[in-house]
């Protein structure tokens, strides 16, 4: 009997001394929190270093898809040509005659033009596809000529550039060429004929256009050279 009554007043001490400590407990907690609320707050400005910049997220509405792989394609090349920097503008400028020599193109006609600037219908045929679509030129005479796809139903980008500068020193029926085109299909059933398209403009497009040089102008005053690759995205 006397070894219960022990027991218990051992137990007794023991809840009284838990009671005390978690006491002590909760009025150094209640202490901490009114400690904080004194505290100034910070500026936002101090907090923006927690916050992840919304670019960094993995899917969000400008990078929806980081393993999208782009549909579209880009060429760049760089060569020097034996004819003036004003007679290659000119060839360039003259959209209307696009049709007469160059191999897909099977209609061109300008419809509206203001100094440095004009809009034309074209029309490119790779059959099976046929596209026709609204040009917007950019022209600076007799440095760059820019052409931009607009209102088409097939691409969704085709961007053609022309920049000329000063080609072999003491030479003037010289130039040097930077030939640039990037274009994208909108609809994914036609990528798979984009390398066709892609390897046709390439591969002809500056060729055409030193060929009706050569009718308009004579022959080069220097032999032809092989361009140097910029960009080749295919």
């Amino acid at each position: 009997m006397a070894h219960l009554r022990a027991t218990g007043r051992i137990v007794i001490s023991l809840f009284r001394s838990v009671k005390n400590e978690q006491r002590v407990l909760n009025e150094r907690c209640v202490s901490t929190v009114v400690a904080i609320r004194k505290l100034p707050m910070p500026q936002s400005s101090e907090l923006s270093y927690c916050r992840l910049p919304h670019r960094h997220l993995f899917f969000d509405h400008k990078n929806r898809n980081p393993f999208r792989q782009s549909r579209r394609k880009e060429y760049s090349e760089e060569r020097i040509l034996g004819y003036s920097m004003e007679q290659m503008y000119n060839i360039v400028a003259e959209v209307d005659q696009y049709k007469e020599f160059i191999p897909w193109c099977t209609k061109s006609q300008v419809f509206s033009q203001r100094p440095g600037y004009c809009k034309a219908v074209m029309e490119v045929g790779f059959p099976p596809i046929i596209e026709r679509y609204t040009s917007e030129l950019t022209l600076i005479r007799p440095r760059l000529v820019r052409a931009e796809c607009r209102d088409g139903h097939l691409f969704s980008h085709l961007l053609t550039t022309w920049q000329f500068r000063p080609g072999v020193p003491d030479n003037p029926n010289s130039c040097t060429l930077r030939f640039s085109v990037s274009f994208e299909f909108r609809s994914r059933l036609h990528s798979k004929l984009s390398t066709l398209f892609f390897d046709e403009v390439v591969n002809t497009m500056v060729g055409a256009f030193l060929k009706e040089a050569r009718k308009q102008y004579g022959p080069a005053s220097i032999k032809n050279r092989k361009p140097t690759i910029l960009i080749h995205q295919s």
